[in-house]
């Protein structure tokens, strides 16, 4: 029997720091929700608007597997690796925490903001060698078809994490269908809709809407005005 979960835009936590916004799926930080802990092994959904020449200063993470989708500006990391990059809209970061990390996060303009989501998995192994890898996608890919961008396999498209996950994005024009057949018994897949409208699996999704979708080997989205998204098959159990 399939299981669904529905996460309007507007139910989100909202933390306004001035020089952030951020809105949180799941519990994060000051927002708590103990229903809305994690799905699956999908732990922070966090969609985060940074203010011109602002940023997060070096923090550490350990023991997760760490995804950035630059949706609108450049953002500039340096970590405790040396790395030292700008991500943008078409790029995808991935970092994997492992041992440990530091990292900072900055706006790299002063005149205009940063809009990027903040992706948290669970890895499906603990205190591994700590990583660090971004990539440009092609967004022509993502027109009217999944892109895939993330999954398991360090040889497949996109970046690999230490979990049995992918992610796709779509670009879809108005009353595009797909079928999305999930990869792994056992998983789920979360949406994200990040502009116009979808329906998936019969549920009708707004902008920054989620919606969570398991115990089932597919299902049926159509895109009700042009419409970009995100889909995250993660293990449920964790």
């Amino acid at each position: 029997m399939e299981n669904t979960i529905l996460h309007r835009a507007e139910s989100r936590g909202d933390a306004n720091h001035g020089w952030l916004h951020s809105r949180h799926t799941f519990s994060f930080a000051n927002y708590y929700d103990p229903q809305r802990i994690h799905f699956g092994a999908l732990r922070v959904l966090n969609d985060d608007t940074v203010a011109g020449g602002m940023g997060f200063g070096t923090h550490p993470h350990d023991n997760m597997e760490i995804i950035s989708i630059p949706l609108e500006g450049d953002l500039e990391h340096k970590d405790s690796m040396g790395n030292v990059s700008v991500i943008r809209h078409g790029d995808v970061q991935v970092m994997s925490a492992g041992t440990g990390i530091y990292h900072s996060e900055y706006n790299k303009n002063k005149d205009s903001t940063v809009k990027f989501l903040q992706i948290w998995v669970f890895p499906d192994k603990k205190n591994v060698t700590p990583r660090y890898d971004q990539i440009t996608l092609n967004l022509t890919d993502r027109v009217n078809k999944l892109q895939q961008i993330l999954s398991p396999n360090r040889e497949d498209e996109g970046v690999w994490i230490h979990q049995n996950a992918w992610f796709h994005l779509g670009k879809f024009d108005q009353g595009v269908q797909a079928e999305y057949v999930l990869k792994s018994k056992g998983n789920g897949v979360y949406a994200f809709v990040f502009s116009g409208e979808v329906t998936i699996h019969g549920q009708q999704l707004k902008p920054r809407d989620g919606f969570g979708i398991w115990e089932v080997d597919s299902f049926a989205l159509t895109a009700n005005s042009n419409a970009e998204f995100l889909l995250m098959e993660v293990p449920m159990q964790v």
